[in-house]
């Protein structure tokens, strides 16, 4: 009986396989705005998107982070759902830090909910492979894909595109038909000198260059016809200014009150009596922010249902950055981002094409939490249930 088993499993995956003929490579270029491919500098991306799907923008899930936004591209689930609410998180309850800079943080399973697209792949009998992307190096094994690279930022952007080629070059059985890329800039460079910086611009012209090797690469190896290829940002850049700094130390001014700050929010902790009177202060006096107790945050922007976020939320308006102190971090940059994803400078890029696209078409503003269900759709898998993603409002795209 057990052989029986066995066998009939082998035929299903085997059925699997071949009926996801086709290879679906997600690409990430960090902190690229929704309007960046109005600049004249992208003719390969823009080549592409002619045959394939463009949106008008992706609009992303808040804060509008790197970790926490493409973590809920790969699982079709809000931050506050998939449990990484920021690039940076506390634990009270455990005494825990997350950090994105913390090697051991980033591969322990225990901050990571949902399952990821790879996950859900592997699962259905498909093999994958991430090229670098926030939460593909969890410890255990069957967390990550079959084949992925621990992440290094020095690691050269064409390497890493070769490494991608190498695994598509694989014999057809141990060839990956999910596989993530993912880039740095234009994000880096946007922080530093700012979103309209000619800087910014070169950034930008890269990219398109680094796209335009892909897709050549893919075509020499003869695939082009077989590869979906979907190109995302993660959320987009805004400028920021000094004379725009909200210091909330000065404000509150109350040592029992401690802040918590990442320039585009803050989280207050403290006793309990020491943080109502912050906030009732707070309140009277709110002026380029808004302060939230958690249960008082809108339901539209999901993201009061962590216990992990802190019991008080101060939210400032889009360029405003909450500080402690002057050495914090936000007074030597130029471009920030984490604003609420219904500033359009929060916005990120969608372009997509191959076998499964419809051809030429320009679409309204994509939500990111939609890409996961999309991506089972088009590896036709069965997507993990109870995520927040919805496949009705992004199918369209599909021929």
């Amino acid at each position: 009986m057990k052989a029986l088993i066995s066998i009939i499993f082998g035929i299903f995956l085997t059925l699997t396989q071949l009926l996801s003929s086709n290879y679906v490579i997600l690409i990430s270029f960090d902190g690229f705005r929704w309007d960046y491919l109005n600049r004249g500098l992208t003719p390969n991306i823009e080549k592409f998107a002619k045959n394939g799907v463009r949106a008008l923008s992706l609009q992303p899930s808040y804060p509008s982070v790197t970790f926490p936004n493409h973590y809920t591209i790969v699982t079709g689930l809000y931050p506050q759902n998939h449990n990484i609410i920021s690039n940076y998180i506390e634990d009270p309850y455990n005494n825990l830090t997350f950090t994105v800079r913390d090697t051991n943080a980033v591969r322990n399973p225990r901050w990571f909910l949902g399952e990821a697209i790879w996950e859900t792949a592997r699962r259905n009998g498909l093999i994958t492979a991430t090229f670098f992307w926030p939460g593909s190096e969890l410890r255990p094994e069957y967390r990550r894909a079959n084949y992925f690279v621990h992440y290094d930022s020095k690691f050269p952007f064409k390497s890493r595109i070769d490494s991608v080629l190498s695994w598509l070059k694989l014999p057809y059985n141990l060839r990956p038909k999910f596989i993530t890329l993912y880039f740095d800039e234009p994000d880096e460079v946007g922080h530093d000198y700012g979103p309209n910086s000619a800087e910014v611009n070169k950034a930008i012209a890269q990219c398109d260059s680094l796209f335009g090797y892909l897709i050549e690469k893919i075509q020499k190896i003869n695939l082009i016809d077989s590869v979906n290829i979907i190109l995302v940002s993660d959320h987009g850049m805004t400028e920021v200014q000094k004379d725009k700094i909200i210091n909330i130390s000065e404000i509150i001014k109350n040592d029992s009150v401690r802040i918590h700050s990442y320039g585009y929010m803050a989280f207050l902790r403290g006793n309990k009596d020491s943080l109502e009177k912050a906030y009732s202060f707070l309140k009277k006096v709110e002026r380029n922010f808004k302060i939230y107790r958690r249960s008082e945050i809108p339901k539209y922007y999901r993201y009061s249902q962590n216990p992990l976020i802190s019991d008080f939320v101060i939210i400032p308006e889009l360029g405003w950055s909450i500080v402690r102190s002057p050495e914090d971090y936000v007074y030597n940059i130029k471009g920030n981002h984490g604003y609420l994803p219904q500033w359009t400078d929060m916005h990120g890029i969608f372009v997509a094409g191959g076998p499964a696209f419809k051809k030429g078409l320009v679409v309204g503003t994509l939500r990111n939490v939609d890409i996961y269900p999309l991506l089972c759709k088009i590896l036709r898998i069965e997507p993990k249930g109870n995520i927040d993603g919805d496949i009705e409002r992004i199918e369209f795209i599909l021929k």
